[in-house]
C-alpha cells in the first residue's frame, strides 16, 4: 500500500462532501429527488477526480492552503474589476485602440497541475485575457492589448497563486 493510497477513503469523502455542499447550495431545490441526483452526481464526479483535490499530501496544512486562497480570491475578484474597468473604457472610447497579441508566459514559480491550472483559470476570468494553451510552464495567452500583456508580465498574478500552492 503506497502512502497515498492509505488516505483514498478520506480524499474521496473530502471530494464528496465538498461536491455535496457546493450542489445544494447551487441547487435551491431540498426534495428527495433532487438531493438523490445530487448524490448520485457528486459520488460520480468524486470517484473520477479525486486526485484532482487531494494529488498528493502538500507541504502545508489544508486549512493553510484554504485561508490563502480564500484571501487569493478576494485578490482575484479585485483584478477582475480592474479589467472589467479597463475593457469597457477601451470598448466605448471613440478611438477603438485593441492590438490584440499572443504571448507566452513562463511561469518560473508554478509547480504542479492544480497550481498551473489555478493559474490559467485566473488569466482566462480576468477580463482583456484568455489562456490558449498550457506546455509544461509556458503559457500561450491572447491579450486584447499589449497592456494587458504587460500586466501579466508583471508577475503578481503568478506569485498570488505560488504563495498558495507552495
Amino acid at each position: 500500500m503506497t502512502p497515498h493510497s492509505k488516505n483514498l477513503p478520506f480524499r474521496y469523502l473530502a471530494t464528496f462532501v465538498y461536491l455535496m455542499l457546493f450542489w445544494l447550495f447551487l441547487s435551491g431545490h431540498y426534495d428527495i429527488f433532487h438531493i438523490s441526483i445530487g448524490i448520485l452526481c457528486c459520488a460520480g464526479v468524486s470517484y473520477a477526480s479525486t486526485d484532482l483535490l487531494f494529488a498528493c499530501p502538500p507541504s502545508k496544512k489544508r486549512h493553510i492552503i484554504f485561508f490563502q486562497f480564500v484571501i487569493y480570491l478576494g485578490w482575484l475578484l479585485y483584478q477582475i474589476v480592474l479589467a472589467n474597468l479597463q475593457v469597457a473604457r477601451l470598448v466605448l472610447s471613440p478611438r477603438l485602440a485593441i492590438d490584440p497579441c499572443i504571448i507566452v508566459y513562463n511561469a518560473r514559480l508554478l509547480q504542479g497541475d492544480v497550481a498551473q491550472a489555478t493559474f490559467g483559470n485566473s488569466i482566462t476570468l480576468t477580463p482583456g485575457t484568455i489562456t490558449l494553451d498550457i506546455r509544461n510552464t509556458e503559457f500561450h495567452v491572447h491579450a486584447l492589448t499589449p497592456a494587458f500583456a504587460e500586466d501579466l508580465k508583471n508577475g503578481a498574478m503568478e506569485g498570488w497563486v505560488a504563495r498558495v500552492y507552495h
